[in-house]
């Protein structure tokens, strides 16, 4: 049972989700005083939020993991290749109760603002029930995509009917049987809901801002002889998640488009189609950089939706006409097939724009659509939104909002830390590998990360820890320079903040590699912290 009386402590970390249930069994175990906070009234984070129908993870099972405990890796056993939504919250409840993390997290409390003392060296945390505490440690859990984002429809009041947003998706079952049901949005969470709805859905109405690229999950049952084979090969497994770039044991082909064929291309696009996932975007180690290379790719999957749809219009309407990969790569589970359903109907909503939601239902340029269900697949206010959802104040009472310049001039230092901001850490913070690699290797290195520099910080009879502004601008020039490199910027997504109206352009993810990021921040500390400015009280008055 939290203890509400005690209102200072070493640390406190924001969300129960992969991030936080580790940060604070990092800590705990260090000896540290922690709390969690966490807004809803159970562990997951994102899994906690995302019911919405068909939810389920693109990462294989046997890699979508901790893995600081070997006896944890054991214990669990993942039903199949791509695991759902419930079976990860069901995950991820099992790790709170066997390390006994419930009694230092707070639930249904939502941190509302966190300020700095320059002469305390400690922040003030304060929440949305009037009540505060103190830490000399603030660490945000918050993850990249925690604050949803529903665009300003007119009129979305006087609806009638009811509306959800996948990311905030009610615990009970949402019942479709029979309905007229409107999905606006077709982004991952849209392709993965949009063929459960038309199941139950009376009629269903697709509202597709942009075509996307997607790739067959292929998903299917483990059989116990593989899962016992992957508890026995716990430290391999561990090792080619730390060694491949992408923390997940995929690895890129070293191979060009061009050193292959027209055929010999095609045949292995076909059988990294039939055979699923990821697989497809490590055929060739140019996809992302060249722009004549990530064609050939881009007009395979063009040629597939044609095959699969059999409406020509239909089937146009589906075309991406943008970079493959450079939107979030989406695995699915019969999305293009689902346009085949007599129930279903898609409204392509650049050429015909909505212009309202009515009592009704909805109103495009050209038509109205009567509906007793909205749903909302319009994702998120990616990497930045989830903090600047808080009140956060650095020294001199400098907002974050105000340093980083409303999102136009994000800096940081390994994605960890933010010049200005003692002791402040972010776990998969903007300008760190995150959302393009595997977020429970990225997450696990983070926590080890920040842990490990608190214990240093600690012996060491330090107080504060902040990046140095040289070092933040360096890096986030190198960002920068390795994200011009690719295709990731040429296309407007979430990625770039291009989904959120009037919210600046900028990439904010690195994409150097999860291997040489880790090295970086290896090398950062065997050097004693290169990079930060590190400073005891005595020094400081």
């Amino acid at each position: 049972m939290i203890d509400n009386h005690v209102k200072d402590f070493d640390a406190v970390v924001i969300g129960a989700g992969f991030s936080g249930l580790y940060m604070l069994y990092r800590l705990r175990e260090a000896g540290f005083s922690t709390r969690l906070i966490e807004a809803g009234d159970g562990v997951g984070g994102v899994w906690y939020w995302n019911r919405y129908p068909g939810a389920k993870c693109d990462i294989e099972s046997i890699y979508y993991n901790y893995t600081f405990s070997k006896e944890l890796y054991q214990e669990w056993n993942w039903t199949s290749k791509y695991p759902e939504q419930k079976e990860i919250l069901s995950y991820l409840n099992y790790v709170a109760d066997k390390f006994k993390l419930r009694k230092d997290i707070q639930f249904e409390t939502r941190i509302t603002a966190a300020h700095y003392n320059e002469v305390s060296c400690r922040w003030k945390i304060q929440m949305n029930d009037g009540t505060s505490v103190t830490a000399k440690f603030f660490i945000s859990g918050v993850g990249c995509l925690s604050a949803t984002n529903i665009p300003n429809f007119k009129g979305l009041e006087s609806f009638k009917g009811d509306w959800y947003h996948t990311g905030k998706w009610p615990q009970e079952k949402v019942d479709f049987k029979g309905k007229r049901v409107g999905v606006i949005g077709n982004g991952s969470s849209g392709v993965q809901a949009i063929p459960e709805i038309a199941k139950e859905a009376g009629h269903l109405t697709v509202f597709q801002r942009t075509p996307q690229y997607t790739i067959p999950a292929r998903n299917y049952l483990y059989n116990p002889s593989f899962i016992q084979q992957t508890k026995d090969n716990y430290e391999e497994i561990k090792r080619i998640m730390d060694g491949s770039p992408s923390g997940n044991g995929l690895q890129i082909r070293n191979v060009s488009v061009f050193e292959e064929s027209p055929k010999e291309r095609t045949k292995a696009y076909e059988k990294a189609w039939q055979e699923g996932g990821f697989a497809f975007t490590s055929i060739y180690n140019d996809l992302f950089t060249n722009e004549e290379a990530n064609k050939t790719a881009a007009d395979f999957i063009r040629v597939k939706i044609k095959e699969i749809v059999n409406n020509p219009e239909t089937a146009k309407k589906l075309l991406p006409d943008y970079f493959f990969g450079t939107k979030r790569p989406i695995l699915d589970t019969g999305y293009y097939e689902t346009f085949n359903r007599e129930n279903v109907t898609l409204v392509d909503v650049k050429n015909d724009p909505i212009v309202e939601i009515t009592p009704n239902g909805l109103r495009t340029m050209k038509e109205e659509y009567e509906m007793d269900i909205i749903v909302f697949a319009t994702g998120y206010d990616g990497m930045t939104g989830p903090l600047f959802n808080i009140d956060i104040r650095g020294k001199e009472g400098v907002t974050l909002k105000e340093k980083w310049e409303n999102g136009a001039k994000v800096r940081t230092y390994l994605g960890l830390g933010t010049a200005g901001f003692p002791n402040f850490f972010m776990i998969t913070g903007p300008e760190s590998p995150s959302v393009l690699v595997n977020m429970p290797t990225a997450i696990e290195q983070h926590v080890d990360w920040i842990a490990d520099c608190i214990v240093y910080l600690t012996q060491n009879n330090l107080d504060t820890l902040e990046p140095s502004r040289e070092a933040e601008e360096e890096w986030s020039k190198h960002c920068r320079e390795v994200a011009e490199m690719t295709l990731y910027v040429k296309t407007d997504s979430w990625y770039t903040g291009a989904n959120i109206k009037g919210k600046p352009r900028s990439f904010l993810i690195y994409l150097g590699g999860f291997i040489y990021y880790k090295q970086k921040c290896n090398e950062v500390t065997a050097s004693g912290y290169d990079g930060f400015v590190l400073s005891s009280r005595m020094t400081l008055q």
